[in-house]
């Protein structure tokens, strides 16, 4: 090789491969201190926009068990406003069971009926309840579908019945008679606006549609049976719900079923009760045990647009979790007029009536208590699935991403020996050009 002094090419050479050692251990460097091998899209653009994806995805499935976690603590609120509902209709047949009890005095109702109304004020109070500014069980978070009316169904008669019965031909639905005699008095009570009417007359040879036709009576106010219901069926049947959606009898065979005049809570018709006692007085036990079977099998509800919940809990639009909850006011209840009245057991017939009001009431709020809860258990096992997806992607963007730190660490030293050893290559070479020198003396 010519020995030169103008270009001193091995000092270049080495200066090159000086400056390759400097970036590889500045790229160690950086790996090591950040703890992943991909820090930029230099790295590597591929892994690198994958891994910002997933990155992206792992933020999105956190704020998805969060938006689950908030949720749950919504329904929390709402099924402890449902549950304090629940244990006042519990007190509130306790007090109409006792107000039904012939060893109590008119003061003695009175009382008992100052109770009820306070309770019945306070379940107002629980449909009130809010969460983060938001009205819960107060009827503004039902779903969309139109109004309905109350619809009453009795399973207890056997499947020949028909509206136009004579009550003294009524049979049980395993075909026993009822033992109802022409000589009896029926008993007929309607509970509607928080009102019960009621009315007593002989049995003859009236049909179960003449009940419906007859005056219930309330002292001096009346209200016709007619204006009070509507629709009859006799088959399986039974009417349609806020959906549009048929509802059938349990066991899909024939039943008596009536829906109310109008929809709506204005003609909700909270209970219908009829009670049979012979001319004696006795109180003809299988026979109302049957009679007495007409339980609300549609629930009165005003027509609605769609205010559901929605709990966003996906990665992409949509995919969320809807919820609607009832209303659980005491005029949605049947516990209460839209003018004030409150549910009366003053007299022993209105006590028994209001008993089979507020059971009717106490399914409303136990059914709507279960759908809260199985609303819980969704959000508890969606977020479960959310924290394992979650662990799953960051697994994924780990593998991409993250350094093997033993590995970086041997890169690491090994770029750093060879920096040094191209440092002292550097030096040698720039000696090397002075001995050229001693051909010039």
């Amino acid at each position: 090789m010519a020995m030169v002094v103008k270009n001193n090419m091995s000092a270049v050479n080495t200066l090159n491969i000086l400056n390759k050692n400097q970036s590889a251990l500045a790229k160690s460097l950086q790996k090591v201190s950040s703890g992943m091998k991909i820090n930029t899209a230099g790295d590597d653009a591929s892994g690198y926009a994958i891994s910002e994806r997933m990155r992206v995805q792992i933020r999105s499935l956190d704020q998805d068990n969060q938006n689950t976690q908030n949720g749950n603590s919504m329904m929390r609120t709402a099924e402890g406003a449902v549950s304090s509902t629940v244990e006042i209709l519990k007190t509130l047949k306790e007090k109409a069971i006792n107000a039904a009890n012939d060893t109590n005095t008119d003061e003695d109702r009175r009382t008992i009926q100052k109770e009820i109304n306070q309770m019945v004020d306070q379940i107002d109070d629980n449909a009130l309840a809010t969460y983060n500014g938001k009205y819960l069980v107060d009827g503004t978070r039902n779903s969309k579908g139109t109004a309905t009316c109350t619809i009453l169904s009795n399973g207890a008669l056997d499947t020949t019945s028909k509206w136009a019965s004579v009550l003294t031909t009524l049979k049980s639905r395993t075909e026993e008679s009822l033992n109802i005699q022409s000589t009896d008095n029926v008993t007929v009570s309607y509970v509607r606006q928080g009102r019960t009417y009621t009315t007593t007359f002989s049995v003859g040879t009236n049909t179960l549609a003449d009940i419906l036709g007859k005056n219930a009576y309330n002292g001096t106010e009346s209200y016709a049976g007619t204006d009070l219901m509507g629709v009859t069926r006799e088959e399986a049947l039974i009417g349609y719900d806020k959906a549009k959606n048929s509802v059938y009898t349990a066991d899909n065979k024939a039943a008596l079923s009536i829906e109310a005049k109008g929809t709506g809570t204005t003609f909700q018709v909270s209970s219908f009760t009829m009670s049979i006692t012979d001319n004696t007085g006795a109180i003809r036990k299988t026979a109302n045990t049957a009679l007495d079977g007409f339980n609300e099998r549609v629930r009165a509800e005003n027509k609605s647009e769609d205010n559901a919940l929605v709990l966003q809990t996906g990665t992409k639009a949509n995919q969320a979790i809807k919820v609607s909850m009832t209303d659980m006011r005491s005029l949605a209840l049947g516990l209460k007029g839209t003018d004030g009245s409150v549910l009366s057991v003053q007299t022993q017939d209105k006590a028994n009536a209001a008993i089979n009001t507020i059971e009717t009431a106490l399914q409303k709020a136990l059914d709507e208590q279960a759908n809260i809860g199985a609303v819980q258990t969704r959000l508890s096992y969606t977020s479960s699935n959310l924290t394992t997806a979650s662990e799953n992607v960051q697994n994924s963007e780990s593998t991409i991403r993250d350094a093997d730190m033993a590995k970086e660490m041997t890169n690491y030293t090994k770029n750093n020996v060879l920096l040094q050893a191209a440092q002292s290559m550097l030096a040698q070479a720039n000696q090397n050009s002075s001995a050229v020198l001693s051909l010039l003396q």
